[in-house]
Formats: structure tokens, sequence, C-alpha cells
């Protein structure tokens, strides 16, 4: 028993030692980036004698980082509610009910997350040239719904899959309408996972580029077009001061999501 408790030791402590370079690995980019937002200079570089937020005052005096800002915070909030409204429909018909064809149909809806951005973009450009919406807030809209669209619906799929069915039969049976059963019982069983997608969904809208691209104009140019547009002039710290604040952002909503769910509940569903 000496012998194995003394492997099992020394396995538990590589095992730990593997676990804290991966995040050391993982993190570190993050702290630089964090780090690099405070410095003085007019150039990239770790502060080393005394930080400054000048970088940050700067982006809060620059109207165009802050009209960007609000178009892709407006935007990830209109493209994440129009997914999730879509997905929670979706959801129920393919966990609830098995059909010819339903595999293929779940494949298709995922088929976002297998093409490749640029693909999406061209094809987008293309449709709104033809609908004659090339450029408006709409077309944004409808391009980043149908790519954050995957994330909302396996999020609500999880939460559905772990819920068992038998309050709403028991709601139908009593003469509950469908409406009612779903406001009811359904709903407030899967909001978790209604949450958590949302929550994914405007994570990654936010944060959309590639696809952006090819749909965005000058009265439509979200943060990441315009952090893209920045570097491709010049690099200076205000990138970084940037990225700490969505940075910031994200694990302020990540926070307060677990506060209000629990982050087990939201990632893996009720089950």
């Amino acid at each position: 028993m000496n012998q194995l408790d003394s492997q099992y030791d020394r396995n538990g402590a590589g095992a730990l030692a593997f676990h804290v370079l991966f995040l050391v690995f993982i993190l570190a980019p993050l702290v630089v980036v964090c780090l690099v937002a405070f410095t003085p200079d007019n150039f990239l570089s770790i502060p080393t004698k005394h930080f400054s937020l000048r970088w940050f005052e700067s982006l809060m005096s620059d109207e165009d980082f802050q009209s960007a800002l609000r178009t892709s915070l407006w935007l990830g909030v209109m493209s994440a509610t129009v997914s999730t409204a879509l997905a929670v429909p979706t959801a129920m018909g393919l966990a609830r009910y098995r059909f010819p064809g339903r595999d293929a149909i779940n494949s298709f809806l995922l088929s976002p997350l297998m093409i490749p951005p640029v693909v999406l973009g061209i094809a987008f450009l293309r449709l709104f040239t033809l609908l004659d919406m090339g450029g408006s807030f709409e077309s944004l809209v409808a391009c980043h719904a149908l790519l954050i669209f995957p994330y909302a619906l396996r999020l609500i799929m999880a939460a559905l899959v772990g819920q068992a069915d038998e309050g709403e039969r028991a709601a139908r049976s009593l003469g509950a309408g469908r409406w009612t059963t779903f406001r009811r019982i359904t709903l407030p069983a899967i909001l978790p996972g209604v949450a958590g997608g949302w929550v994914l969904a405007f994570i990654n809208s936010f944060d959309e580029l590639t696809a952006t691209i090819f749909v965005t104009s000058p009265e439509t140019i979200t943060l990441p077009v315009r952090i893209y547009m920045n570097m491709s002039e010049t690099v200076d710290p205000s990138v970084a001061a940037i990225s700490t604040l969505l940075i910031g952002v994200t694990l302020a909503v990540m926070l307060i999501l677990d506060r209000i769910y629990g982050l087990n509940k939201v990632l893996v569903g009720n089950h």
C-alpha cells in the first residue's frame, strides 16, 4: 500500500504541475496584454516604472471607437436575442421529438460552425447586394444571428436533454395550453441554458470579425473591425487597452451569470 500511495502521490504531483503549466500557458498572454494597457509609452511595452491610464483616457475621447463600441453592443444584443428566440423552439423540436431526417437537420443547423467565416462573409455580401441591403444594420444582424445560432442552440438543447418532461405532460393533462405550459413549466426549467446560450451568442457576435468585414459599411463599423483598421495603420497600446476592457467586461458577465444561475448549470444544462 505504501508503494501504491507513493506512486499515486507522484502521479498527483505531476498532474498538478501539468495543469499549473497549462493555465500559465493559457493566461500568460492575457496578463501581458493587460499590463501593456497601463504603459505610459507610445509603443507596446510592459510598464516598469509606473502605471498610466493614458490609453484608456485616449479611448474615452476617441469618437470612432465609442461609435464602434455602441454598434457592437447593440448588434450583439439584437443578434443574440434573435438567435436565442429562434433556437428555443428549434431545440425543443429536436430534443423532444424523433422524426426522419432529425440528425441531418441538426447537422445543417450547426453547419455555420464548420464553414469558414470568410466563405460565409462572401455569400452574405452577394445575398445582401442582390436584396439591396448591403451595408445596413439589419444585414449585420441577420449575418451575426446565423453565425451565432449554433452556440445558442447547443446550450438550450443541453438544458432540454437534461430536463424531464413529466411536468409538461402533467400540466397538459390538467388543461394547460401549450403556451401556458411553456411559459410556466418549460421555460423556467431551461432558463439557465437559455441565458447561457444568449451570453455565449452575444460574446461571439461581439467578437466576430472575418464575416463582418464583408457586410459592414462606414456607418456600421463594429469594434473588432475598428481595431483591425487601427492595427493596419499603426500599433499602439490603445489596442491593449481595448482588449483589457473587453476581458474585464467578459469576466463581469460570467461572474454575474454564475451568481444568478451557476456556471455548471449554464454550460452543461440541468442534469
